[in-house]
């Protein structure tokens, strides 16, 4: 294959694509005049210096090396890492704009679909730096640099970004990233250690230590000393999932609380919560303004997780199932329903992809539907769900093309109108778009 020629070339920006990446075309006079070019930094309206970087049959890739004409949407990148870091590849952009971005990707994606909402949702927006409770941090021992690199991956994926902080991350982390690199460095295990995970309750926040080896009397001391120093739980995690267990303290607590409805959710560091404190509170308030439950009702809500909806749900309905594939999860909601005094809110294990024909809860009369699935969407579910009598269905999203192909079938197949959806800015300055969509009896 021929080499790529990496000489700078100037670009005018035309659009952009839904991965935040400026969209050009090459000139008449180009040997492949009108091939599409993606490049990485650029903003609509621009007019930019830039290098190839891949070449594909269909388009190419580029990366700005100047903006000569900048958009009044740029604005300068908090972090220091912008650029290089692949987690968030839209802080050269304005908020507000990032926001309008993801609302016209959610529109495409419907429109693709052949389906439309009656009206748009305004944009839901929460806390956009120090956001990030949940995550994993690679691990990568560097020989060359003599040192161990602790973040996200570099924006192509291969190697690990050098990372000194993070503004995403919360900041008890964000911050550590090199008290993390100079920890890790100290370990005899140093090359055996591939991932951190963090997770943030309201009060602790727990760090996982993945290790393919065991790990000797001095490391765990040397762990068990970084995390009474800088406040942190220490878990570690040998092999699989079921492996994870607590070094120090040896029983520590996780939870966080949603004081408008006087609920406390109580998780383990590996448990799936959302990754926005601060927008899922908002979310769960918006998501049950829109399902509008009334006095009497009965509300079931599909891939529920640790009762993220259900138990704030269970302070306005008669009563609330949860139904959930992960038994972990289910036995942990309804820990945390107990721990709430709900008595009105009750919890099954079922994978939903599968025929649920036999499960108790189907067609049990209910009032409202949430759901909230994951990337794959809900199409085999609904396909399968009795819809007679439900009053409303709020569905939250974190794949706007999946919510544009199931909304697609509610209304299409089984009669339904979408009154409003919106998208939810749940990972600021990422492409990243979660949504919310509200559907009725036609």
């Amino acid at each position: 294959m021929a080499r790529i020629d990496q000489t700078p070339f100037e670009a005018v920006i035309l659009g952009a694509a839904h991965d935040g990446r400026g969209i050009t075309r090459r000139p008449e006079e180009h040997p492949h005049a009108g091939k599409a070019v993606f490049i990485a930094g650029a903003l609509p309206g621009e007019r930019v210096l830039a290098r190839q970087t891949r070449r594909c049959r269909r388009f190419d890739e580029a990366e700005v090396v100047a903006v000569l004409d900048p958009s009044p949407d740029r604005v300068e990148p908090r972090c220091p890492h912008f650029g290089t870091c692949g987690a968030c590849s839209l802080q050269h952009l304005a908020p507000e704009r990032q926001v309008e971005g993801k609302a016209r990707m959610l529109a495409d994606c419907f429109g693709h679909a052949g389906v439309a909402a009656e009206a748009a949702l305004p944009p839901l927006t929460g806390a956009s730096w120090g956001y990030r409770r949940k995550g994993r941090l690679s691990v990568r021992r560097v020989e060359k640099k003599d040192r161990t690199l602790v973040g996200f991956r570099e924006r192509d994926a291969r190697f690990v970004a050098e990372l000194r902080e993070c503004h995403s991350i919360v900041p008890g982390v964000g911050m550590r990233l090199e008290a993390l690199s100079k920890l890790v460095d100290g370990l005899d295990a140093r090359s055996a250690i591939p991932q951190i995970e963090f997770s943030a309750g309201d009060e602790v926040t727990a760090l996982v230590v993945r290790h393919l080896e065991p790990l000797g009397e001095g490391d765990r001391a040397a762990l068990v000393e970084f995390a009474q120093e800088h406040g942190f739980a220490i878990h570690l995690q040998p092999g699989g999932l079921d492996t994870v267990a607590p070094l120090w303290p040896t029983e520590p607590r996780l939870s966080f609380r949603f004081a408008p409805w006087d609920v406390e959710l109580v998780f383990e560091p590996l448990d799936f919560i959302q990754v926005n404190g601060d927008l899922n509170e908002k979310m769960i308030a918006h998501a049950l303004a829109l399902l509008d439950v009334q006095p009497g009702e009965r509300v079931l809500d599909l891939f529920c997780g640790l009762g993220n909806f259900s138990l704030p749900l269970g302070r306005h309905a008669a009563e609330v199932v949860g139904v959930e594939g992960d038994a972990g999860l289910v036995a942990r909601a309804r820990a945390n329903a107990a721990r709430n005094g709900m008595e009105n809110v009750h919890f099954h294990v079922a994978d939903l992809a599968t025929d649920l024909s036999a499960e108790p809860w189907m067609g049990a009369g209910f009032d409202r539907l949430l759901l909230d699935p994951a990337r794959a969407g809900a199409l085999e579910l609904l396909q399968q769900l009795p819809l007679d009598g439900l009053k409303r269905i709020v569905y939250v999203s974190c794949n706007p093309e999946t919510l544009a192909r199931d909304a697609a079938y509610l209304v299409n197949e089984r009669g339904w109108r979408m009154r409003a959806a919106g998208v939810m800015d749940m990972f600021p300055h990422t492409t990243h778009v979660e949504s919310i969509a509200v559907f009725e009896p036609a």
